[in-house]
């Protein structure tokens, strides 16, 4: 069973859950009375009756107690002491991810700087800078415009920066057969992108794995709040680019990429996900399956600009 430490729920979604409760209520009763033509009379009774109240309250109870935990894959959980040890702290400033990754990625453009002094929402650690994958493919030919394209060049800028200590496990199995992006990771970023529309480098409040270190991916997922999605391989790969101190160490916590889904006998079984980790001396990209819950991995997650 599981130790990792509980975070719990800030000051500001409480009062945020608790409009969302008042809101609804309150047009569940306009709704109620205009449909049964309830009397004046009838109304007054409601009103007078302590019972009212009592029966909202514990419907609001129950419905929170419902949707705020969920059992999916409980046991995919173990106890981890890993953490951040090669030096990585907190996110750059934008401007040095943003510079960097030019000189990496020659013609993509700049990001929408006036994003990052929003609030970084609870449970992140800061803001990152991810190019959309679509930039850094436009210069391929159409046919191979694809995600997994996207994500071979960012593990080639890898492995240039690790100056040939670099082993991807799955080189030639990256097409659309096998990789590609969940469906929350890919709604997520298509919101984002809409958001920030003009400009090739998007901003995303993220965090390094911690946060769901000693989950399998499918429990990461499972628990993730609605703002939240898994980032996949292009996002960590670049993230990982720009802050090389983050996995330097066979000790360093290793990642999960709970924002992509892999299917390795490319039969349309996703039931894997890629991962990065480090040993003999390497930093090493493959995929792992998502139901097992390793003390070693964490998965990096993003979220919803606030």
């Amino acid at each position: 069973m599981t130790t990792l430490t509980l975070e719990l729920a800030t000051d500001e979604q409480i009062r945020q859950l608790a409009r969302v409760a008042a809101d609804a209520a309150e047009k569940a009763v306009k709704d109620y009375f205009k449909g049964a033509n309830v009397s004046k009379e009838g109304a007054q009774r409601v009103h007078g009756n302590g019972d009212f109240a009592a029966r909202v309250r514990e419907g609001a109870i129950l419905a929170l107690a419902d949707l705020s935990v969920t059992d999916k894959f409980k046991d995919e959980e173990v106890s981890s002491k890993y953490d951040y040890l090669s030096g990585y702290k907190k996110p750059k400033g934008i401007t040095e991810q943003t510079n960097l990754l030019r000189q990496l990625f020659p013609g993509i453009g700049f990001a929408d700087e006036k994003t990052e002094p929003r609030p970084v929402p609870p449970n992140a650690e800061g803001w990152f800078a991810i190019p959309r994958w679509q930039s850094v493919v436009k210069h391929l030919p159409v046919e191979r415009q694809v995600y997994g394209e996207a994500v071979q060049i960012v593990l080639d800028q890898l492995e240039k920066a690790y100056k040939g200590k670099f082993k991807n496990w799955r080189k030639g199995e990256l097409g659309p057969d096998q990789l590609r992006q969940s469906a929350k990771s890919a709604a997520a970023w298509e919101k984002i992108g809409q958001e920030q529309k003009d400009f090739d480098i998007l901003l995303v409040p993220a965090q390094f794995g911690l946060r769901h270190r000693g989950r399998s991916v499918r429990r990461a997922r499972e628990v993730m709040q609605a703002d939240e999605f898994g980032l996949g391989a292009f996002a960590v790969g670049i993230m990982l680019l720009t802050h090389a101190d983050r996995l330097k160490h066979y000790d360093d916590l290793w990642v999960d990429c709970a924002g992509d889904e892999f299917a390795p006998g490319a039969d349309g079984v996703f039931s894997f996900a890629p991962v990065f980790n480090f040993y003999a001396d390497r930093l090493k990209f493959g995929t792992n399956w998502v139901g097992g819950a390793s003390d070693g991995y964490g998965s990096v997650s993003a979220f919803l600009p606030q």
